[in-house]
């Protein structure tokens, strides 16, 4: 099957409009299309459910927009599904796309993963054909430079569809939240995440606390700690964030990450208050959605780009 009839058959229909597309929502065999907007041109239509509906990349020059978690890209390109050394898990949710930058990032890094002894990559989410906010899930992966990996190891055949769809990554934390789980946890894991950190277009790496702790213990320590950042979940996968690519100044780069290798600062992730937080007296309101206004205005012509 050619990957534009799989992007045609492969709709974003499988992804529910509220909750959180985590590494264990599955995905689905036979996704159906999401129903047309009704006023898509209306200010208060959701951003979200614009670029959602957008099956292909743009076929402009590739361009990035914005910031990580408020922009788009043009002239995106699709990770093949399968490569010698990677694997798409999920194709149902559209999100196997990103910036000519990303796409060879990772397969270059699947090249040499195999040779710190790691199988070989299951890929989740990367970005939207055109990136933009998802309908579900990340607040980042806007701009075609962002990707998780699972901590998953490829299995040593092509998965089937169903496979993709609706296999459970690897939980690598333990029960109590305070320590990675010693039964899956193992060296080629640290060695997967510390040549990621090495490669110079990585910004950052997101992963749980208690991945973060192990590395901490067990990699005798390095300068490349320093871009492995502790954030809430990624307890079944890695998040890689690129740096802005060189010539491309609409792409509004992060902070650099603090100095030192962050080690001695992970306490407060560990504290009672984040492990078994108290529910508020008042509950929020729920933020309203991200609407155009609020993208950098060329995200406008991203959409209607052919």
């Amino acid at each position: 099957m050619t990957l534009p009839r799989l992007v045609c058959l492969t709709t974003l229909a499988a992804l529910a409009l509220t909750g959180a597309a985590r590494a264990q929502d599955r995905g689905s065999v036979n996704p159906k299309p999401l129903p047309p907007l009704a006023n898509p041109d209306d200010p208060s239509t959701p951003a979200k459910a614009l670029f959602g509906r957008v099956l292909q990349p743009s076929s402009g020059p590739a361009r990035i927009h914005g910031f990580y978690a408020k922009g788009c890209f043009s002239g995106g390109e699709a990770l093949p599904l399968d490569g010698e050394h990677w694997q798409v898990m999920r194709p149902s949710r559209n999100r196997f796309y990103g910036t000519p930058t990303l796409v060879n990032f990772l397969e270059r890094l699947s090249d040499k993963a195999v040779r710190v002894g790691w199988p070989g990559l299951l890929v989740g989410d990367m970005s939207q054909p055109r990136g933009g906010p998802m309908l579900t899930g990340h607040a980042s992966h806007q701009i075609g430079i962002d990707a998780d990996i699972w901590l998953t190891p490829m299995p040593d055949h092509r998965m089937s569809r169903a496979e993709r769809e609706e296999t459970s990554a690897t939980d690598m934390v333990r029960r109590d939240r305070l320590d990675i789980d010693p039964d899956v946890w193992t060296p080629n894991h640290l060695r997967l995440i510390k040549l990621t950190a090495e490669q110079p277009e990585v910004e950052r790496i997101f992963v749980n606390a208690a991945i973060k702790k192990a590395l901490c213990r067990e990699s005798g320590g390095g300068r490349w700690l320093s871009k492995v950042r502790p954030m809430y979940g990624h307890n079944y996968h890695y998040h890689i964030r690129l740096s802005c690519p060189a010539g491309q100044g609409e792409c509004q780069s992060q902070d650099p990450p603090p100095t030192g290798d962050g080690c001695e600062d992970l306490a407060y992730w560990f504290s009672d208050a984040v492990l078994h937080p108290k529910p508020p007296k008042v509950k929020p309101k729920p933020k309203p959605p991200m609407t155009m206004a609020a993208l950098p205005a060329a995200c406008r012509m991203v959409l209607k780009e052919p």
